[in-house]
């Protein structure tokens, strides 16, 4: 579980709520006025439907699960990946590149587990890198295409929240002698438009920045597996394989991948 995405989460509805009543001057009467079923079918249902009709069923569905992604993300420990790559380089090293072929059946990192074995089929260099790097181009597309429906989503909802505040008018224009009709009117002219932007700035937005924000960290990792792969490959040092790789990684991150100490053969 993510704090930091459920803490906000937490955190933005607190506030909502406690702008309201200190607004109200402490009316708890006054969150019911923000309460419009009205208002949330015509911004949410209307930001949907409109979802649902720019992209394939299958991809928006995708997009609406990958929600889970925000609070309950991967964990992409790049200094674990580091560490692997050079236990794999320190066995090629000792018992040469055909001895990975038996870690390799025990991967369940399917990416790592794909370059290893091309290497010990004896890929060439280049192929390697141009099998593992148009795999992690088009898991890159997918990630995007998520991330860019919850983008779509952050600029439709305002723009229901406006089409909400002109039905509104337009029924308080047709009924200016009817104060209750009027009343009604007005709240929803209202209520939409501050329904579009909770729904674009406090979710749609927030969703597809970690969701890119997730797609990084995994690019990142596979980049580091591809060069320590190559470096294998190229049978490198593992003290100097291990050195490359942390290039990779922040000040902080460098500091947890220990390795497992280079070629000590």
């Amino acid at each position: 579980m993510d704090i930091g995405s459920l803490a906000g989460l937490l955190a933005g509805i607190i506030f909502v709520i406690l702008s309201i009543l200190f607004t109200a001057d402490m009316d708890f009467s006054a969150i019911g006025a923000f309460g419009d079923a009205g208002s949330v079918m015509i911004v949410f249902g209307g930001t949907f439907a409109s979802v649902f009709i720019s992209y394939p069923l299958g991809r928006v569905i995708k997009a609406l699960t990958a929600v889970k992604l925000v609070f309950m993300p991967p964990n992409y420990d790049h200094a674990d990946a580091i560490n692997r790559i050079i236990t794999l380089s320190n066995l090629a090293r000792r018992e040469g590149v055909l001895a990975l072929e038996e870690s390799a059946q025990n991967m369940d990192d399917k990416f790592l587990q794909k370059g290893v074995m091309l290497i010990v089929d004896g890929a060439d260099p280049e192929l390697v890198r141009s099998v593992l790097e148009t795999e992690m181009s088009f898991v890159e597309n997918r990630h995007n295409d998520i991330a860019a429906i919850w983008d779509q989503i952050s600029s439709l909802a305002p723009a229901w929240g406006m089409v909400g505040t002109m039905v509104g008018l337009v029924i308080m224009l047709g009924n200016l002698d009817d104060i209750d009709t009027l009343a009604a009117s007005m709240a929803i002219a209202l209520i939409t438009t501050f329904y579009g932007g909770l729904l674009s700035n406090f979710l749609a937005t927030p969703i597809a920045n970690k969701l890119k924000s997730a797609n990084a960290e995994e690019m990142l990792l596979k980049e580091v597996l591809i060069e320590g792969m190559l470096s294998i490959q190229n049978g490198e040092n593992p003290r100097i394989i291990e050195e490359k790789l942390k290039a990779f990684l922040s000040p902080s991150l460098r500091s947890a991948s220990g390795g497992e100490g280079g070629g000590g053969e």
